[in-house]
């Protein structure tokens, strides 16, 4: 029997039984969907990007099958950066391994270029393999890569890329780790080159492919039609970016099954902060239409839970929770 799951409870007689894991951690090592199954059940498959654990853990309790974590709004969020190559796999992974952790969901990572050649393609595989990661993405761009909505991109051969990609399928550890080719050969190379790269990355192996900053609905569209039956991604930065919104309804119809919204969540974050400081500032306070209570708080941080565990194995003399007030 798979003990994994349980705390040993001894019992008279010497005999342990299973106990029910009050508190998970370590929430990356539960079963979860593939990221393939994930596809298959999402029509299409809308993903928010988390930039932090938390974030991740209010995608999962809003109902979302699968999320992102993605290099733009992580960076941002964590180093007060910009998206131009300043942080890489060293930063990344410890944001990314704390992330994954919060949430049972499968999650697809931003692996930016791979930092490198064939040999950070194995590393940076396999170390998302092992922190959790379902899905992975690696694009073409020459570095220092930026945002692939930024202006200024430029690109590796393909053939270098497809080096990268027929290196990430072989090293992976598990079969059913997904690895997603993504293009950023639009802006510098044309929406012709672009397509012909994504066929090239599918022959080379990756699971899915991803043309990034598609600019016009007719591109949609295009895109959509040459790589209809591939698993095809495409991004809206809300907010400034160049692809235009289009309701993921119509988007699926065009033969896109992975919707990727890397500045939907972040963006609706730094505004709320802007706010909070500012009406602090101005002796206002705080709104509890623009926020969470207390207790809603720790309710979503799993309080109860540990309050659970420490009335089992600690003892119920010490009451863990919050006041029962009305006080804002």
């Amino acid at each position: 029997m798979d003990n994994r799951n349980s705390i040993p409870h001894p019992q008279t007689g010497g005999a342990f039984e299973p106990h029910p894991v009050l508190v998970d951690t370590q929430r990356q090592n539960r079963p979860r969907r593939t990221w393939r199954q994930v596809l298959q059940e999402s029509a299409p498959l809308v993903l928010p990007v988390a930039h932090d654990a938390l974030t991740a853990r209010l995608i999962e309790l809003a109902g979302y099958p699968a999320y992102q974590i993605g290099g733009f709004a992580l960076v941002g969020s964590r180093f007060a950066y910009p998206d131009i190559d300043l942080a890489q796999f060293g930063e990344n992974s410890a944001v990314m391994r704390d992330t994954i952790a919060a949430s049972s969901l499968p999650v697809l990572v931003d692996a930016d270029d791979a930092y490198g050649d064939a040999k950070n393609v194995t590393r940076v595989v396999q170390g998302y393999e092992a922190m959790g990661a379902s899905a992975i993405f690696l694009e073409d761009q020459q570095a220092p890569k930026r945002c692939g909505h930024m202006l200024g991109k430029k690109v590796v051969p393909a053939e270098v890329h497809v080096g990268k990609i027929r290196a990430a399928v072989a090293t992976r550890h598990n079969p059913e780790t997904f690895i997603m080719a993504r293009t950023d050969a639009i802006a510098p190379l044309g929406l012709d080159e672009a397509m012909h790269r994504a066929e090239l990355y599918l022959k080379a192996g990756a699971d899915g492919v991803y043309i990034e900053a598609v600019e016009t609905a007719e591109q949609l569209e295009k895109v959509g039609q040459r790589l209809r039956g591939a698993a095809l991604a495409t991004s809206i930065l809300e907010g400034g970016g160049r692809t235009p919104w289009i309701d993921p309804k119509d988007l699926h119809a065009l033969g896109y099954t992975m919707l990727l919204y890397p500045s939907t969540v972040i963006f609706r974050v730094t505004r709320a902060i802007q706010k909070a400081v500012m009406d602090l500032k101005a002796g206002r306070p705080m709104s509890l239409e623009d926020s969470v209570t207390f207790k809603q708080y720790e309710d979503i941080l799993g309080l109860p839970q540990w309050a659970g565990l420490e009335d089992e194995f600690v003892g119920k003399h010490e009451q863990l929770g919050v006041p029962d007030t009305k006080a804002s």
